[in-house]
């Protein structure tokens, strides 16, 4: 009987999961069904192939995304000396990563 709304009015679909910015699943919110984005930009119906390769793509995403976000910080009153950043990175609800910038091999330049 969900099918029936389906099928005469269209599914509904919803974005289930962000798995990159660019890619995303979805459900509709009748039937269940689940779509996802392929690497055309289409959507593709969403089959274990795909759920695989959307959590690797998840992965590389979010180990990146915390690469970029981490940056050295100069303290303002000592330019000289660079202090320790520590940064929570939350890469899915119940996961966090904890990461320590060591700050003997950075190269800072000054202008």
């Amino acid at each position: 009987m969900k099918n029936i709304h389906c099928k005469v009015f269209g599914h509904d679909y919803r974005v289930s999961r962000n798995v990159t910015y660019h890619v995303k699943e979805y459900t509709c919110k009748n039937c269940k069904k689940e779509l996802t984005t392929n690497g055309n930009g289409y959507l593709t119906e969403l089959t274990p192939k795909f759920k695989e390769i959307n959590d690797l793509l998840e992965r590389i995403h979010a180990k990146r995304h915390m690469r970029s976000s981490v940056k050295p910080r100069v303290d303002a009153s000592n330019e000289e000396e660079l202090e320790y950043i520590n940064i929570e990175h939350k890469v899915k609800s119940s996961d966090k990563i904890h990461a320590t910038i060591n700050t003997d091999n950075l190269l800072v330049f000054k202008h």
